[in-house]
Parts: C-alpha cells; structure tokens; sequence
C-alpha cells in the first residue's frame, strides 16, 4: 500500500452515504414488491457509474404481503396495534386458538420440559449469555412446530414498544405450518403475566402471491477466469427503512465499486459486485446465484450484511486460515481495529457458496450488544448510523478486497464445512430448519 490518496477521497466521498439515503426513501423493500425493483434499479445505475455491465437478473419467488394482525382472549383483542404485534413474514394467513404457554428463550432444552401440543407459545427474541450457541428465531418457530404448537409468538428482547419481524418457512415450503407474529418485549410481559394458561388467539392476515425479485450485478478488473464477489443483499423488511439491515451494506458496495474502480490496475483477480435480492425471506437470491455459478470459479466471496452498526469491523472466516491472514494483514497495515472470527456464520448471502466449501468471509460491525439491536423492527432507521463509520469501514473493506483479489485460498471440501457446523453445534438447528444439505 504505496499511494495513500485514495483513503483521504474516501474520507470525503458522499457517494455511499448518499446511496443509503436513496435506499431507505424509497421505504418499503420487502423482497418482491415495487420498492425492492426500485431499490434494486437505482444500486444498478449507482453501479454503473464505476463498474462494467451493470445488470438486473430477474427470478421468481413466494410474494408475501403483511395485513393485520392481533392477538385476542375471548372476544377482547389484547394486542394489535402496529406497536404491539405484527405478523412474521411468510406466515400463513388465518386464526389458531390455544392455551398461552411462555416457552422462555425457545432453547432446545426449553421445548423439551414445556407441553407446546396445539397451545399458542411465545419465545424470546435473544439467548442467555451461559448458552454455547446462537439459536435462529427460525429454529424455535420449527421447535415450536414440531412440538405440535398452534400457533407461534416471539417476543422481542430489546425494550422500546418494537415488535420484531423476521420471516418463516423454508426452501421446499416457504409458507410457515402456524401462524406467526412477532410482539414487543413490554407487550410479551403483559401476555406471559395476564395470560398464561388462558385460551388465546393468533390471527394473521396476509396475501401470498406470486412475485419476482432480482439481484444486481456489475463487474470491475481483468478478465480473469476467477473473480471476488463483493455482495450485500438491497432488500428489507417491510416495517422500517432498513437502514442498518442492509442498507448499509449494500452502499458500501457501491462505495467500493467507486475505491476500486479508482485502484483498478492494482486488481489482480475480476471483482463482481453483486446486490442480492429476497435475503430477508431465505437467501433466495444468493442461492439462485451459487446454483447457477461454477463454484471452482469463485475465488472468495466478501460479503457486507450488518456494516457500519458499530465502528469495529467483524470478519467471520468460516475457518480458512489465508482469510484469517487476510484480515491481519489489512488490520496490521491500518493500525486499525479489525476482528477475525473462524466461527461459521450461515445466516446470510456469503452461505449458499462457503456450505459447499467457497472461501467467504461474512463481514458486520460489533455492536456490544446481544442479537440484532434495532434490526428488524420499525426502529432500523438512518439516524442510528454515521457517516464517518460508512467511511472508515469502505478504506478497511476496499483494502481487504483488493487484498483477496491477489490471495490464494484453497477452497474445503463440503465435508469439512459439515464437520466444523458439527463441532459449533450449528448442524443440530439447521436440520430442523430445513438447511442442512449434506447427505447424512
């Protein structure tokens, strides 16, 4: 790293600052509808002004479009304001009856003292601190489900009257089997303490048509056989501006399409930059991708999704030890704070490639904080991020792509990858989610 002038335009450059703004005005992102085509349509043209072949491709998804939802006791709705609960996307629509039983955090040992056969159960969003693992909300919704639950109810962690969303179902069967919704923390309080043991109603109204997605593509470099994907997803939850989850992301990868394009004779490797659609409801973009892609073609996949939260950058190498290396080595030249975990990480857009032994590396912000913060709720909005954390983060970003571009990382076998879900105890809630696609 000789000629240093690119890290002072980054510091002064409004080009991914002002592709956030874009992003969260345009308001709902939800995968498949208008505002995800837009938001889609303007990282392509913010694209183009840096990279080659900007691009849409198109692909079909299940559509799921919120109506209201409310929880009764009787006759008497005890919750139903927008504050209060709102239905988990890709649940079924209609009303389940059953006795409210308070599962606490959903563990799996959890499940297993607590009677769920046609009761509506409520878990928390979070896991205690003593626990070894990070358990998906998708894994308690299929907990809850296998043990005969009614319908399904999760309580967020994070107080402040904000429900949580976050989708249901899975690849074969994207519809969710119960209704789902999610409740605030105060309000999964007043439940657990009024309601526990009375009948209670989950009602959800929704629509599930068909729909279309996309993801956005550009690319930047030599004409190489191999290339660096450098990918975000540009979709959001329908609730809120989706300014962390992942917005950010996503301009970031604008950002570096704008460093790199300025450092282009320094790229030893094709970079492609791509902004997946329908993340939020199952990877669906990034799976259409890597099911298409020849993945001996993929030299590493870089991928921004939970950035510029919190101003140290997090890496999850997923156990290659050359991205290990490879974030040292840019934390080393910067001086600058740079964490690199070799835990797997198989809850975003960087997973449909390293489950099949593809060098990725999951890159987000520590925030100090359990869970998702202001994520997935109504509270991701754009004052909660800062300029300043976009910029830091795309000089440290950039310098490890470029880095990655001219790095050799043998990719692992799919065996290896099973192994190390295995030993982190990760296989375990895959399975019961529908995700684990090894054969047994």
């Amino acid at each position: 790293m000789t000629d240093t002038a690119w890290i002072g335009e980054t510091f002064t450059s409004d080009v991914g600052w002002s592709h956030l703004e874009t992003l969260v005005d345009i308001g709902d992102r939800m995968a498949g509808s208008e505002g995800e085509r837009a938001a889609a349509e303007a990282t392509r043209d913010a694209l183009a002004e840096y990279a080659e072949d900007a691009r849409l491709e198109p692909f079909e998804i299940q559509g799921w479009v919120r109506g209201d939802s409310r929880l009764a006791v009787g006759e008497e709705t005890v919750a139903s304001a927008a504050h209060e609960v709102i239905a988990l996307p890709r649940s079924p629509a209609g009303a389940a009856t059953g006795e409210f039983v308070d599962a606490g955090y959903g563990l799996p040992e959890d499940f297993a003292e607590t009677d769920c056969e046609g009761k509506v159960v409520m878990v928390r969003s979070d896991v205690p601190e003593w626990y070894d693992r990070y358990i998906h909300r998708r894994e308690k919704f299929y907990h809850a489900v296998e043990a005969g639950a009614a319908a399904f109810v999760y309580r967020n962690h994070v107080d402040g009257m904000l429900p949580p969303t976050g989708s249901v179902g899975t690849e074969d069967a994207p519809i969710g089997e119960v209704p789902a919704v999610g409740v605030a923390n105060e309000t999964g309080a007043r439940l657990a303490r009024r309601y526990a043991g009375d009948p209670v109603t989950v009602a959800v109204d929704c629509e599930t048509p068909d729909a279309t997605s996309q993801n956005v593509h550009a690319e930047l470099g030599p004409d190489t056989d191999e290339r660096v994907l450098v990918t975000s997803h540009v979709d959001a939850h329908d609730i809120a501006e989706g300014a962390s989850d992942n917005g950010a992301g996503t301009a970031l990868v604008v950002e570096l399409a704008r460093t790199l394009a300025a450092r282009e004779d320094e790229l030893s490797t094709r970079v492609e930059f791509v902004a997946f659609g329908a993340e939020e409801v199952g990877l669906v973009g990034s799976h259409r991708l890597a099911d298409e892609r020849a993945l001996d073609s993929v030299r590493a996949v870089l991928n921004l999704d939970g950035v510029v939260r919190g101003r140290t950058v997090e890496c999850f190498t997923h156990g290659f030890d050359a991205l290990d290396a490879a974030v040292e080595s840019v934390a080393d030249a910067f001086d600058h704070p740079l964490t690199a975990s070799p835990e797997q990480s198989p809850h975003s857009d960087h997973w449909p490639f390293v489950r099949w032994g593809v060098p990725g590396i999951h890159v987000m912000s520590e925030t100090g904080k359990l869970g998702r913060g202001w994520g997935h709720t109504h509270a991701d909005t754009l004052e909660k991020l800062e300029v300043r954390t976009l910029r830091e983060q795309a000089v440290l970003v950039t310098e490890l792509a470029l880095t990655l571009t001219e790095t050799t990382v043998d990719h692992r076998s799919p065996d290896d990858i099973a192994a190390a879900l295995e030993a982190e105890r990760l296989a375990e809630g895959m399975r019961i989610t529908g995700d684990w696609p090894y054969q047994e």
